[in-house]
């Protein structure tokens, strides 16, 4: 599924450049092949990071959800792979057992 630039939506995934002429990454869906810990912090504010972002001069930048938003379309022109794990902030957690009294 493609997305319009800047528009990182859940489970979206930047595939490896093909066409480097173009010089912008494509987004499909995939699944990613390296998962974001809690331990990975956002590089603009240390919040929790839910995207990676590979650049093609070899270097990794990492982004909550509110900065990849916000920065998506200069991302994605210097991108060669992006694992989105946004999806993961619209997960509803399993309830907690009712404590006793």
């Amino acid at each position: 599924m493609t997305q319009s630039p800047g528009n990182l939506g859940p489970r979206d995934y930047v595939a490896p450049v093909t066409d480097r002429s173009r010089n912008e990454a494509d987004v499909t869906t995939a699944v990613a092949s390296s998962q974001l810990t809690a331990a990975d912090r956002c590089d603009r504010c240390g919040a929790q990071a839910y995207l990676r972002v590979e650049l093609q001069s070899g270097g990794e930048l990492l982004f909550c959800a509110h900065h990849a938003r916000e920065h998506g379309d200069k991302l994605k022109k210097i991108a060669v792979n992006v694992v989105d794990e946004t999806h993961k902030l619209t997960n509803t957690p399993a309830s907690a057992p009712d404590q006793e009294h």
